[in-house]
């Protein structure tokens, strides 16, 4: 591969960080009284990795109004982005060594489906703004992946680019761009259709 450019997404592709987003939201629920002692398992917070916001809301806070929702759904971003600036999440293994050398021969990027302020936890958390040239968070222009990834694209002047995620979104986003998928197998998501598939971050070196 001779891709001018890499774009990450960022949750199951460069970290995990579900066990202190589950803890940041369900300290910030318990602020509402209608979700008082209500929690919220690691299995439904995984089983919406990935997705945009308001999908999120609206599968984990099903009986809430829309309006409620997304005030709840406001608070829990606030408190996550607070608590993983200061606690962060689990790299996978290699990914800041991987990350460095990487950035030696390529501009890389992330492309999340994230709330504002999402990927700035990870680059701050973990000391990982050398690496990147820019970032896109679904939260600061809310539309589909595949058209922040266009957007990226078009605000660096890239024209050769490949995007690394672990879910068919993830692939249907890298097509409507109409660049090349990497699947990362090791994520949250099953993937039928991509260019390559890695087992391992530091395999994209190889490649």
């Amino acid at each position: 591969m001779n891709y001018e450019a890499l774009l990450f997404d960022l949750d199951g592709t460069l970290w995990d960080a579900t066990a202190n987003i589950q803890k940041s939201w369900n300290i910030a629920i318990q602020e509402f009284g209608e979700l008082k002692g209500h929690t919220i398992s690691k299995e439904a917070l995984t089983s919406v990795m990935g997705l945009p916001m308001n999908e999120i809301s609206a599968r984990l806070f099903p009986g809430l109004s829309p309006a409620l929702q997304s005030e709840v759904l406001e608070r829990c971003c606030l408190v996550e982005n607070e608590y993983l600036t200061e606690h962060g999440g689990i790299l996978f293994p290699m990914v800041k060594d991987t990350l460095q050398k990487l950035s030696k021969k390529h501009k890389l990027f992330i492309v999340s489906n994230g709330q504002k302020g999402y990927i700035q936890t990870f680059l701050t958390s973990h000391k990982m703004n050398p690496y990147f040239t820019d970032v896109q968070n679904w939260g600061d222009n809310p539309v589909p992946k595949g058209e922040n990834i266009k957007l990226v694209m078009e605000r660096n002047n890239i024209h050769n680019a490949v995007y690394i995620g672990d879910t068919v979104g993830d692939a249907k986003a890298a097509e409507t761009a109409g660049i090349d998928f990497i699947y990362a197998r090791y994520g949250f998501g099953q993937v039928e259709h991509y260019k390559y598939a890695i087992d391992e971050f530091q395999q994209l070196l190889e490649l």
